[in-house]
């Protein structure tokens, strides 16, 4: 086809939903084109001429009555969708850029697990939220929790009720022991004492137990030291750290994507599982 490309740009966070990776995986391209369509606002015409195809080739793609199999073809609409690299490898296509040397390490720009990062958590509130609305699992692992999800305008709070009782979507929330010298150590890092932080998990666990009639909610206690600050949503990740510097709302925060290669989402993932064996569960 002799018309010239004219690439259509969807927003980062377009290619980092989880509806839009599965299609790539499953090489759905009429599932593309259509959040192409809802994301970008782009009509069959218009990704025709992107993808380099006729308007009635892009139709019978979206409804199903044709796919796609040719490699060149996949390139085609991957150039014309200005995929980024993740979401080219997930589509089974190399980078779009040539790779030099390295040896057996893996380009980190091909195959990217923290696809942002955001001078702290209120940078990334927005995002957040916007995810938890539409997740069917969240899992929290905080200290106290109340700035993630213990008060009325907690992070996360107004984010999990869901309409007709919550069906479908489990929230865990992982919370520090009030009764552990762990507790005791994290205070004095702080600058806290031991009775105003233990009493704040206490309320954090009373005002989640509100929530269980509205969602499935559980609650534990962990005993360790708190690295770690995170919460997941589905396949994507929002990551903090504690320190003895810093509060946990104060770290960095950094968004990581489940991934074929990836091992820092399922690294933390299997982290949360282990502390959840570990716990005590109080809601």
């Amino acid at each position: 086809m002799s018309t010239p490309l004219a690439p259509i740009e969807l927003p980062d966070w377009a290619w980092e939903r989880a509806e839009v990776r599965q299609a790539l995986r499953a090489r759905d391209v009429g599932a593309v084109f259509r959040y192409v369509q809802q994301y970008a606002g782009a009509s069959q015409a218009r990704i025709a001429t992107a993808a380099g195809m006729t308007q009635a080739r892009v139709n019978e793609i979206i409804n199903g009555r044709r796919e796609v199999s040719r490699l060149d073809v996949y390139e085609r609409i991957a150039d014309g969708l200005r995929m980024p690299d993740d979401a080219r490898h997930l589509l089974g296509l190399a980078a779009s850029r040539e790779v030099h040397g390295g040896g057996k390490a893996f380009d980190l720009a091909a195959f990217p697990e923290v696809v942002r990062v955001y001078a702290a958590q209120a940078s990334a509130a927005e995002e957040i939220q916007q995810q938890a609305r539409s997740a069917s699992e969240v899992d929290v692992l905080a200290v106290r929790g109340l700035g993630f999800i213990g008060l009325n305008d907690s992070l996360l709070r107004a984010c999990l009720p869901r309409e007709q009782g919550g069906s479908g979507l489990r929230v865990r929330v992982l919370l520090l022991d009030p009764e552990s010298s762990a507790l005791a150590q994290r205070a004095a890092e702080i600058g806290e004492s031991s009775e105003a932080l233990a009493a704040g998990v206490e309320l954090a666990e009373a005002r989640l137990r509100e929530l269980a009639d509205r969602c499935d909610v559980q609650v534990y206690r962990y005993a360790m030291l708190p690295t770690w600050r995170m919460i997941r949503t589905d396949s994507t990740m929002f990551v903090g750290a504690f320190d003895a510097g810093w509060e946990g709302h104060e770290s960095a925060t950094y968004k990581v994507l489940e991934t074929p290669h990836g091992p820092l989402y399922r690294g933390f993932r299997r982290m949360f599982q282990a502390i959840v064996r570990e716990a005590e569960r109080t809601v």
